[in-house]
């Protein structure tokens, strides 16, 4: 809509005619989500919902960049358990190493980091004895 409010015109009557004009041409009828219940109804009012929902659907992540580099350690402590080889294991760990020591000679904005680099061989060590356990 780019047509601007008419002097003299009240903001409400001019509201109402553009909806009612947009729901005689179909528009309405056309908008994703026309009939469907509304989601989330039972839930706590937010004020943010529709920030929150966008960034979702885009795939945003709202961490700060310290935040989200612990998250990422935390995810490959994790994920090395599932490698295969200990050339996998190495891989992500160099990775992940990498952003730490980077991380610690610029921090980044944000909270502390409070990480360390992942000490590659012991990790290794780890992941070998818990495999021959298996």
């Amino acid at each position: 809509m780019t047509e601007r409010k008419p002097a003299g015109v009240s903001f409400e009557s001019w509201v109402d005619k553009q909806i009612r004009e947009s729901e005689q041409r179909g528009d309405i009828s056309r908008l994703p989500g026309f009939g469907k219940p509304l989601e989330s109804l039972e839930a706590p009012y937010d004020e943010n919902w529709w920030i929150k929902r966008k960034m979702q659907r885009e795939g945003v992540s709202v961490l700060p960049p310290t935040l989200a580099l612990r998250k990422e350690a935390e995810d490959v402590a994790e994920a090395v358990s599932g490698a295969r080889t200990e050339a996998e294991v190495r891989r992500m760990l160099t990775e992940v190493n990498e952003k730490i020591r980077t991380a610690v000679r610029r921090p980044p904005p944000g909270p502390m980091l409070n990480l360390k680099p992942f000490d590659i061989d012991a990790v290794v060590d780890e992941w070998r004895a818990a495999r021959d356990r298996s």
